[in-house]
């Protein structure tokens, strides 16, 4: 008899969240509640948006080219060569 009880409670408790939650949710109190923080973000993205600086280009002229010849006297590894004679 108390195991079918605390069944009985548990489904009620589960229930009455479920109940409360979505009446809470679908509520036109937070359906405003939201719509009005909504448009506070986006009034506030707008603001900032116009608010931020645009920075001078200074990356002209940056890559530096390197002229391979330089090391010629570099030792060239030959790979298959090495595995060939083991």
């Amino acid at each position: 008899m108390i195991k079918e009880i605390k069944y009985l409670m548990y489904i009620l408790i589960i229930f009455f969240f479920i109940f409360f939650t979505t009446r809470h949710y679908f509520s036109e109190k937070n359906i405003l509640k939201h719509n009005r923080k909504m448009n506070n973000v986006d009034n506030n993205l707008i603001l900032n948006d116009e608010n931020i600086p645009v920075l001078k280009n200074d990356t002209n002229n940056i890559i530096e080219y390197v002229n391979n010849n330089q090391n010629e006297n570099k030792k060239k590894y030959k790979f298959w060569e090495l595995l060939q004679t083991n």
